[in-house]
């Protein structure tokens, strides 16, 4: 009853309000492009959208609210390059999670923007600490393929999906190898065999008619629709009995052949991150992101020059496995210098809810710059590696991630600087909405911070 009322109370709070202008003055603006901090800057939203930010002087209307910003920071918000954000938010329970498919006969075919909870306390958590967009992929169960993930936001309402089946997760590395009967050779003929079999439905698909040209709607319709052919991949598509997967997940495998669907490969051995590249001139369409990508600094000279983009782990300093040997805190900052387009990700790293931690990893890299020997970032670099970079390597960086004229008004107003640990977030929009930054445990503090003696549990009384 309780969660029910605060969730009413929640929708209400972030009602928009039609055609209202914001502007925010006086603040040191970051317009997350990798550009440096702007003193005295303003930021100016208009219909849920950015109208323009940083040093700007313009007319506003009569009724525009204005936000003093003065002595506080104002940047995008946090867009969270990986993670399995609204898929999990206690892990007591399995009854508690859908981040994984352990058991289910489909795999590729599972679409996260299905399973996103709005109402998970983890991502009230990051909404409170800036993070206002994440990439949200299922992870691998019983096979290399984890299936289709989404973007969503962390508003305070039930809306919380901005592009569903946005890209295919695959796990290629030393858990695809687990997954596909113990070894790596043995996971990179299944994904060949995955693309053969969606080929295959792409070839023998039979035409149809324009009333049913529509774009897929989930499982319900079992149809893969390419708007440049006249052609469906459904029940009626002709297949070869040497298959391994249920027609579901090899259709929904047609549009990561056609180069519709991003695909995120899981990769953090440098060989692993070469035979990722080496897809790329097998398949051309192909619209690779490496995720992890811990050795990836070895072979950065090869990922620029395919042109793939990094959704790295930051942090990553110690040989935690046999996969990770070459690990270094340096590796962003020189996959960086060598002209790999990177960006921050959570794989692996308390994914489904410490997204906010990206802060605090990019204000690492920036301190990196100096430690003698070690390779960091500048500031609005690392700025730009948890705001547009990851809205850029799935194609959305024209949508999100930045304070660019036209963007969605995801803006945050930090108390100080937001790459330092100490500062926090005061005020959150999204899509121009203000967001609530309540969060269960900040009821649980204001509850229990001032108790008389005599209020407490008399276990606590003595």
């Amino acid at each position: 009853m309780i969660r029910r009322v605060f969730a009413a109370l929640l929708l209400t709070a972030a009602a928009p309000i039609a055609a209202q202008t914001i502007a925010i003055t006086g603040g040191t603006v970051a317009l997350g492009d990798g550009s440096e901090p702007i003193p005295n800057g303003m930021v100016v939203i208009q219909d849920g959208k950015v109208i323009a930010a940083g040093n700007v002087r313009m007319k506003l209307p009569a009724d525009t609210q204005v936000i003093d910003a003065t002595g506080k920071w104002v940047t995008p918000g946090i867009v969270a390059g990986f993670s399995r954000l609204g898929l999990a938010d206690v892990d007591l329970s399995a009854e508690g999670a859908d981040d994984t498919t352990a058991n289910g006969p489909f795999n590729a075919s599972v679409d996260a923007s299905t399973e996103i909870n709005p109402l998970d306390t983890t991502i009230a958590v990051n909404r409170a600490d800036g993070v206002t967009r994440a990439l949200v992929a299922p992870q691998a169960g019983k096979s290399i393929f984890g299936g289709q993930g989404a973007v969503i936001d962390t508003g305070a309402d039930m809306n919380a999906v901005t592009a569903a089946r946005k890209f295919q997760f695959v796990e290629l590395g030393q858990s695809g190898a687990e997954k596909a009967g113990g070894s790596r050779g043995s996971a990179q003929v299944f994904f060949r065999n995955a693309l053969r079999e969606a080929s295959e439905l792409r070839r023998f698909a039979a035409p149809i008619s324009s009333a049913r040209a529509e774009a897929p709607t989930g499982l319900e319709q079992p149809i893969v629709h390419n708007p440049n052919e006249s052609r469906e991949y459904g029940p009626d598509a002709r297949r070869s009995q040497d298959v391994l997967l249920t027609r579901f997940d090899a259709a929904a495998l047609v549009p990561v052949l056609q180069g519709r669907q991003y695909l995120l490969v899981h990769a953090e051995r440098a060989s692993d991150i070469l035979q990722v590249l080496a897809l790329k001139r097998q398949f051309p369409a192909l619209k690779l992101v490496i995720v992890g990508g811990t050795e990836g600094w070895t072979v950065a000279a090869q990922i620029a020059r395919a042109g793939v983009p990094v959704i790295a782990s930051a942090v990553n300093d110690l040989p935690a496995t046999f996969e990770q040997i070459a690990a270094t805190q340096s590796n962003v900052g020189r996959m960086r210098a060598a002209g790999v387009q990177v960006s921050i990700g959570m794989i692996d790293d308390n994914d489904t809810r410490s997204l906010f931690m990206e802060r605090q990893y990019a204000g690492n890299l920036v301190g990196l710059q100096r430690i003698p020997g070690a390779t960091g970032v500048s500031w609005g670099e690392a700025l730009a590696m948890i705001t547009s970079k990851p809205a850029e390597a799935i194609g959305m960086g024209s949508e999100i991630g930045s304070l660019a004229p036209g963007r969605r008004a995801d803006v945050v107003i930090w108390s100080g600087d937001p790459l330092e640990g100490s500062s926090a977030a005061e005020q959150v929009f999204i899509d121009g909405v203000k967001q609530p930054l309540e969060t269960h445990q900040s009821r649980l503090m204001e509850r229990y911070r001032d108790l008389q003696r005599r209020d407490l549990p008399e276990a606590y009384r003595h």
